[in-house]
């Protein structure tokens, strides 16, 4: 058997997809920071991108659970990136008229989380399926390198983009985005349902019942709810590039890259040495550190220190999203991967886009330096408690002995 996660085309292909599309919404996700704070210098505003982006999730996740378990997953990506073009092809046209407002960007951010909402479960819940169980863990590393390639250097590109001519960020993300498309179209895999059958309410929340009795899953999702909810710093990127570090756009893509670096680093790491023993408590400890990472963070006023911080955080935070990203599909059968790909993602929404707004809210409220450090140290206290509280958990030792649990039939 092939050990080589690119040696199966399908993977292959939604690898390229993945890197473009992520390309195209990193370079974006910069132009818009700065776009959202120049027009008002309000962090809420910042805050309620990130809201926007999470209500369309909490509203439509759970039903595109289900279709991705009832509708070709294929089909379902396709929907979701065509989505981001016509986002895209929004922001450049308000770019073009001044962006002077910040209501175009809420009503954009908001149409971009419909598409996740209805896009995400499905690549989720595809990706166990293109390769091999035996190399799972190694192919979600790479998927985890797509994500990380692209943010590394897409922030730093678009803020030099940004510097030269503003439309110029979002003319190229189009085009990235257009690649995307074409490259999920050729794959083979996803052109069928996972399961047939009459949805009913039940079936819509299946994944929730099953996450909710299985203590593993769901202390490792509600981990990284509260540890990035809380700790999580990215939305505030702005106010510290413009007005704590005075480092300007093309800094502001620095500081965005640096996370992505560590985490880059890492998943190459873990793509090469995956990890095999004590996954449990490795798990609790690398979220402590990222908790750590943002209290060094909040308070540096060095740019070189800044990105170091941002850049460990990050790499540690990568352990977590693999580590979680590969028990999920070990515990859960595939007929209702989809519903639990959907419920993992309202977790993972509201620490990201949720999480942002907070961010926004606490920094308007106490400042943005007091925000971050505050938000650091609860997250050290999240990783302890949960311990405790999810002690199956904390004794997963090697991630190839977990199994798929049973469906409750509800």
């Amino acid at each position: 058997m092939a050990r080589s996660a690119f040696r199966h085309r399908d993977f292959a292909l939604f690898w390229v997809s993945l890197v473009t599309e992520s390309f195209a919404l990193q370079m974006s996700f910069v132009a818009i920071g700065w776009q959202v704070y120049s027009v008002r210098e309000n962090p809420l505003d910042l805050g309620l991108v990130g809201l926007a982006e999470f209500l369309p999730l909490l509203l439509f996740a759970l039903p595109a659970g289900q279709l991705a378990d009832r509708v070709p997953r294929r089909t379902l990506l396709t929907v979701m990136v065509s989505m981001n073009v016509v986002v895209l092809g929004g922001l450049l046209a308000v770019t073009v008229s001044g962006a002077s407002r910040v209501w175009p960007f809420f009503a954009l951010a908001f149409l971009q989380g419909v598409g996740s909402a209805i896009g995400a479960p499905a690549g989720r819940a595809l990706t166990p399926s293109l390769v091999p169980e035996e190399i799972l863990v190694s192919a979600l590393a790479q998927r985890s390198i797509a994500f990380q390639l692209s943010a590394v250097v897409a922030p730093a590109v678009g803020g030099l983009l940004f510097a030269i001519k503003a439309e110029l960020v979002y003319a190229v993300a189009i085009g990235l985005s257009l690649v995307a498309v074409a490259c999920i179209l050729a794959m083979r895999s996803g052109r069928t349902p996972a399961t047939e059958g009459a949805a009913g309410l039940d079936e819509v929340l299946a994944g929730v019942r099953l996450i909710r009795r299985t203590n593993v899953l769901l202390g490792a999702i509600s981990l990284d709810l509260f540890a990035v909810l809380l700790g999580g710093a990215v939305a505030l990127l702005p106010i510290f590039a413009k007005d704590v570090l005075e480092v300007g756009p093309t800094g502001l893509g620095l500081l965005r890259a640096s996370p992505a670096v560590g985490s880059l680093i890492t998943a190459l790491l873990i793509a090469r040495y995956p990890i095999r023993r004590h996954a449990g408590p490795k798990l609790f400890l690398v979220v402590a550190g990222f908790g750590v990472s943002m209290v060094v963070f909040g308070l540096s006023k060095a740019m070189w220190l800044s990105m170091l911080a941002l850049g460990v955080g990050a790499g540690l935070d990568m352990v977590s999203v693999v580590l979680r990203q590969t028990i999920l599909p070990l515990v859960t059968p595939d007929e209702v991967r989809g519903r639990v790909n959907a419920v993992e993602m309202v977790f993972i929404s509201a620490s990201n886009e949720l999480g942002a707004f907070e961010s926004g809210v606490a920094a308007a409220l106490i400042g943005a330096v007091p925000a971050v450090v505050a938000g650091g140290v609860a997250t050290v206290i999240v990783a302890a408690a949960w311990w405790k509280l999810f002690p199956a958990l904390a004794k997963v030792d090697r991630l190839d002995e977990l199994r798929p649990v049973a469906v409750d039939s509800g």
